[in-house]
């Protein structure tokens, strides 16, 4: 998982691009509330677009690989990281 953390930037540059995607990755963050199975094909379908332009994405698009995008939320929690810099 450290080539997606030397990528965060770019992954949060080309994940924001994309409308609605940043606040359903976050949803169990923000809200406490976890995904629906429309919420995670949706975020598969978002994850596949994505793995275009950044090809580590891909291990999300394997089997299981929903397991970790609690992972990938917490990597690129904006939030987190302006908190942690004050």
């Amino acid at each position: 998982m450290k080539i997606i953390s030397r990528h965060r930037e770019v992954i949060s540059r080309e994940a924001s691009l994309i409308q609605g995607f940043m606040q359903l990755l976050m949803k169990p963050s923000n809200t406490g509330n976890t995904w629906t199975k429309e919420e995670q094909t949706l975020l598969k379908s978002h994850l596949k677009h994505l793995s275009g332009y950044i090809p580590v994405l891909m291990i999300f698009l394997l089997p299981g690989g929903s397991l970790l995008l609690p992972f990938l939320a917490e990597l690129l929690n904006r939030r987190k990281a302006k908190r942690e810099k004050q």
